[in-house]
């Protein structure tokens, strides 16, 4: 802080900073004092004297959790005297200590408190300090009597001291009202005796190993810090930065993925192109690299951007889908001998000569947590047998019969990079959640994996694995952070990735703190000796360990260098770059230009709104449409028309330029012409008057006669040789034209008249600018209106004065051909309407422009799973105050099919799926329906330009006597799902349900294709069987409910007959997927037998059947699954109704689970 400043910054200290510091409950400071101490007297020495400096300094510098090596030690007293006479603000006399200048800094009467305050600053003179200069110390502050040593209060802090941050301390170090005039607690004399006292500073200077000890990382600088970058988070995506960063640092896996051809194939949907240009940037950015290209290629969402989840899972899926990129290139066998080794399971018979095993192949390896006190005790927890005896003796064929057996695990080689996943979140039955494990569990930086291999492993290379990663999970299961210690090269630092921020780390910050447990001492005890209270427990703990193999390291750390990039991904970055560029330099220079919006008698004449046309359409769109100019400010307006006329194809001499103003009607119209062309645009736009936009928008005028010396003949605003501009009676009028037989409005042009001109004498003019001839036929006549504004369109009379009707330049004048004996019996009502559909026929132009103001364009989609036929999407152009049967008229009208029978759905403004039916109710107006009261544009949840449409077989009116009822029909096992809406009366059974299903599916009858039946499953768990003649109305609607065929393995089963509930989990019990099923168990049957029946009950076939592991899990130990081998009976090992059978295989489905989607990448 500068010393200029009057007011330092309070002291903040986190108390976990120190070890075994009792602290007081103000926050802002640590305070022991001798109450506190003598309290604990049983565990406390004698205090020392405050002039005993070197005992003192072990008192008052607590060990700090950091550990960081102790440089140099140094003490300073300053004496205080005349303390309530001293002035605001006092410093101490400057000291040296670290090479470096110090004093004290003293608020006598407080700093803007009831308290005194004391800090520590550089004494520096300010324009002294060098710059980038910083120092790590940790300090203590001692206020004491003089006359009595014993009489003394502390406070310790640490702090990188910069040029910015100059001092620091204790804004609260005591009150004032016990330092004076009172004992001092514990002894006779009072802290301030004869208003002197004395100020000890304790400097303790401590090395910045890594650069980064106690920064603020205020600018902080990645790249240039350490020459790496780090990745942004979206919103919860720590985790998958973590993941990401440790492969983008497994450099052979970079170069797999950069071998991955994507140059027929760049687009964003590409997973593996976005994660080379994530990899890329990674490389060569100078900043932290954004995720969201990569997220947006996995498929997922802005829901699934905030949702933590499952690494090892993440990692998996990520595995899957690249090695899936790599089959047929040269890189197709990378990541298996990366990543991926093999393991032997096996049972083996103890008494006698027989062993059955398999070979697998495993990506990761999860180790528990709980009960292992380091990573190599987990390893033998994790090979260790299960010896099978007793009742769990194993069946070794008819030969054997039953035998005492081993059952258990033996690796038989090692991937070249070790994935270890760490079982730090486990289910906690009397919780009945998931919880975080925060036991201490060490873990070494090289490590013999040779000791758990299989005794006919190749050993013939090392199997020695040096730390490579540490993922990191601070915080408990609902809140926490995730970062990654990484190490980039094979020698060299440790480098620690926290989301965009990258900093070195040391060996402690890598491996003791995050070995999770309790905080320990440097002396390895857990608690220090000042403190009673219960021990911290870390709350960062390493979940994911990458250890690399010592033989491979080079192979697998060898640097990528830019030649390995692809060439394609190179240039496509250059574009990317030089575009970015582009940009940048037209915003530097985009005060120098503006933009001007011309309309035209052309584009004018496309236009059918209301004004001259919509200023913010697209010219490249809509030919109605004003040209955009990008111009220089700077530019003379003679130059601007001359670029006008040249796009017009017109010599500049005949266009004249109209400034467009906003009336306080809001419309724009055409005000006065731009005279004198030696303005620059900027000035031009600067003058002209009730301008509200940003844009100059003008209306550029074409000149229709010329004099002799082909000058323009402008018939207003005309001028003079002496500069002067002329004003006559003329006024410029702008004309459209409504046909009532096409239901159109378009502009015609202009027209220059005398304001004391009748409105009838403009029909010569019109009929000349339609070439209608010289006079209309006798049975016909024109209708004009005014165009005041969009709601206010009134008539003109003809014998009417232009000058009595207020008419004035810019002015818009519609008009309409009719014959005049049919339009007036049409508007009384002797004739009917020609139309189809009256709502939204018109007769004439002032009906046309109110169907303009409520014109909307609506959408029809078909409901994504309720039509049977294939619709197409639609749009149709409907007024929005047509009511409920006119709208299902048009729509039914559309689709060919009874009005009566169209249900809508609106549409979810956020996701776009299906929100809710629509009610007819009391016949509601269109704009009712899309605009709810209360609603607004910037709150409403629903669309107001769109309807899903559902066609059905019954009529509105019988559906309300419907239950509808949501039914998954499962065709081939469980392998198939087809979901049904089926309608079944509101008072009908179970049997009418499997009736609707058989019409709606098309399925052959139950005498033919054979019995059906119904369950309900909650939770991916089976529920019940309800009989057939169970009501409807008694099924519950928070459960899934299934039909299928009835086995033919259980067509003949009884009430006698035993069924096991079966479901699929995925690793762990409480991670359910899929459909629950019921499974006949036969009494002797063998499990391999059994595995037959259930390949065949589940459709699942060949790999996807091979990969599933089978369990039994019973209520009393749920989490516990008892998995189960060929030779078990599942008739006598499941010995209740409450046993199930878990099928354990990898979840493939993206189905919701209480709202919250699995993850996936697409």
């Amino acid at each position: 802080m500068s010393h200029d400043l009057t007011s330092p910054n309070d002291m903040v200290i986190d108390a976990q900073d120190y070890i075994g510091v009792a602290n007081e409950p103000d926050k802002d400071v640590a305070i022991i004092n001798p109450d506190n101490l003598e309290k604990e007297a049983d565990q406390l020495q004698d205090l020392p004297l405050a002039n005993d400096y070197n005992a003192m300094r072990d008192t008052v510098l607590p060990p700090l959790i950091d550990e960081p090596k102790i440089i140099g030690d140094y003490e300073h007293t300053w004496t205080v005297e005349n303390w309530r006479s001293l002035g605001k603000k006092e410093h101490g006399p400057v000291f040296h200590a670290g090479g470096y200048p110090w004093r004290i800094l003293l608020f006598p009467h407080g700093n803007n408190i009831d308290q005194c305050s004391i800090y520590l600053e550089h004494g520096f003179d300010i324009d002294a300090v060098p710059e980038n200069w910083s120092c790590c110390v940790q300090f203590a502050l001692v206020l004491w009597n003089p006359n009595d040593p014993s009489l003394y209060i502390h406070h310790a802090a640490h702090h990188r001291f910069t040029k910015e941050e100059g001092d620091w301390g204790f804004t609260r170090f005591v009150e004032h009202r016990r330092m004076f005039n009172v004992p001092w607690e514990g002894g006779s004399r009072p802290l301030c005796e004869n208003d002197t006292a004395n100020i000890t500073a304790y400097v303790r200077f401590v090395e910045d190993e890594t650069g980064v000890l106690w920064h603020n990382f205020a600018n902080y600088d990645s790249k240039k810090e350490t020459g790496f970058v780090g990745l942004k988070n979206q919103g919860a995506t720590c985790y998958l930065n973590s993941l990401l960063q440790s492969l983008y640092f497994t450099n052979a896996f970079r170069k797999a993925i950069y071998e991955i051809p994507t140059e027929t194939d760049q687009g964003m949907n590409n997973s593996a192109y976005t994660l080379q240009r994530l990899f890329y940037q990674l490389q060569t950015s100078e900043q932290a690299v954004g995720t969201n290209e990569l997220t947006k290629s996995f498929g997922w969402e802005t829901r699934h951007i905030f949702e933590q989840q499952d690494v090892q899972e993440l990692s998996r899926k990520l595995m899957e889908k690249m090695e899936e990129k790599m089959k047929g290139t040269k890189a197709q066998n990378d990541l298996p001998e990366m990543f991926s080794g093999k393991c032997k399971t096996y049972i083996s018979c103890i008494n006698v000569d027989y062993e059955s095993s398999r070979i697998e192949d495993f990506w990761d390896i999860q180790l528990n947590v709980t009960g292992n006190k380091n990573l190599l005790e987990s390893f033998e927890d994790y090979i260790r047998p299960e010896k099978l005896d007793g009742e769990n003796q194993y069946f070794a064929g008819d030969q054997h019969k039953l035998q005492d057996a081993n059952k258990g695990v033996v690796f038989t080689s090692f991937p070249s990079v070790l994935h270890l996943q760490l079982k730090r979140f486990e289910y906690d039955f009397q919780r009945d959640m998931t919880m975080k494990i925060n036991d201490r569990h060490e873990f070494p930086e090289v490590f013999d994996a040779a000791p758990y291999l299989s005794e006919d492993a190749d050993k013939s290379e090392p199997w020695e694995y040096q730390l490579h990663g540490v993922l990191v999970h601070s915080g408990d299961l609902n809140a926490g952070h995730y970062y990654a210690f990484l190490k980039p090269n094979k020698d060299g630092w440790f480098y620690k990735y926290d989301d965009d921020k990258v900093t070195k780390a040391t060996m402690r910050e890598v491996l003791e703190e995050n070995y999770g447990g309790e905080y320990r001492t440097p002396n390895g005890t857990n608690r220090a000796p000042l403190q009673k209270k219960a021990p911290i427990i870390r709350q960062n703990s390493a979940y994911m360990l990458v250890y690399i193999r010592t033989s491979r390291l080079d192979q697998i750390l060898h640097p990528v260098t830019k030649d390995e990039i692809p060439r394609h991904l190179r240039e496509r970055f250059e574009e990317e770059t030089a575009l970015r560029e582009a940009r940048r330099k037209e915003q530097r220079e985009a005060h120098l230009y503006m933009w001007a919006k011309v309309a035209t008698d052309k584009t004018f004449q496309h236009y059918d709104g209301t004004d001259l046309c919509q200023f913010d359409a697209n010219p490249d769109t809509d030919p109605a449409a004003p040209k955009h100019y990008r111009i220089r400010r700077a530019m003379l307006m003679e130059e601007f028309v001359a670029l006008v006329a040249a796009d017009l194809g017109q010599d500049a001499r005949k266009i004249r330029l109209w400034l467009m103003v906003n009336r306080q009607n809001k419309t724009i119209r055409p005000d006065a012409p731009v005279m004198d062309l030696r303005l620059t645009v900027e000035e031009t736009y600067t003058r002209s008057a009730a301008h509200r936009d940003t844009n100059l928008r003008v209306w550029a005028e074409v000149a229709e006669d010329l004099n002799a010396d082909g000058e323009p003949i402008w018939p207003s605003y005309q001028s003079q040789p002496n500069g002067v501009v002329v004003k006559n009676d003329t006024i410029l009028l702008l004309l459209k034209h409504f046909d009532a037989d096409t239901q159109t409005l378009s502009g015609l042009g202009h027209v220059y008249i005398g304001k004391e001109k009748k409105v009838e004498e403009l029909v010569p003019l019109i009929l000349k600018k339609m070439k209608w001839g010289d006079k209309l036929p006798s049975e016909e006549k024109l209708l004009m209106w005014e165009e005041i504004k969009p709601t206010m369109i009134e008539p003109l009379k003809p014998k009417q004065s232009l000058k009595v009707a207020e008419l004035q330049d810019g002015d818009i004048i519609c008009f309409q051909r009719v014959n005049e004996k049919i339009y007036e019996q049409k508007r009384s009502g002797e004739l009917p309407r020609e139309a189809a559909f009256t709502s939204d026929r018109v007769e004439d132009a002032r009906e046309y422009y109110d169907f303009l103001e409520n014109k909307r364009v609506i959408k029809f989609h078909p409901h994504p799973t309720r039509c049977d036929q294939d619709y197409e999407p639609f749009e149709l152009v409907l007024n929005s105050k047509i009511p409920y049967d006119s709208l299902a008229e048009r729509v039914g009208n559309h689709l060919d099919v009874p009005a009566t029978h169209i249900r809508f759905w609106t549409v979810n403004a956020s996701s776009n799926n299906p929100k809710g039916t629509v009610r007819r109710g009391a016949n509601p107006t269109l704009r009712q329906i899309l605009n709810p009261m209360g609603s607004s544009t910037l709150n409403s949840t629903q669309r107001n330009d769109a309807f899903y449409f559902e066609v059905l077989d019954i009529s509105l009116a019988e559906l309300d006597t419907k239950k509808s009822i949501k039914l998954t029909w499962l065709s081939e096992g469980i392998t198939k799902e087809d979901p049904y809406d089926l309608l079944v009366s509101k008072t009908g059974t179970v049997e009418e349900l499997i009736q609707a299903l058989i019409k709606k599916a098309q399925l052959s009858s139950e005498e033919e294709g054979g019995r059906i039946r119904v369950y309900e499953t909650s939770s991916n768990r089976f529920y019940r069987e309800p009989l057939r003649d169970h009501p409807v109305a008694n099924l519950n609607d928070f459960t899934q409910i299934f039909a299928e065929r009835v086995p033919q393995e259980e067509v003949a089963a009884t009430e006698e007959d035993h069924f096991i509930h079966v479901f699929h989990f995925q690793n762990d019990v409480s991670r359910v997927h899929g459909v629950p099923f019921k499974f006949l168990l036969l009494e002797g049957e063998k499990f391999v037998d059994t595995k037959k029946r259930l390949e065949k009950r589940t459709g699942l076939k060949g790999k996807s059947f091979e990969k599933i592991k089978f369990a039994l899990i019973r209520r009393s130990s749920y989490s516990k699954p008892q998995y189960l081998d060929d030779n078990d009976e599942l008739w006598k090992v499941a010995q209740s109704e409450d046993d199930y059978l878990g099928l354990d295989h990898v979840d493939r489905t993206r189905s919701l689970r209480n709202g919250v989607g699995d993850l996936f990448l697409k």
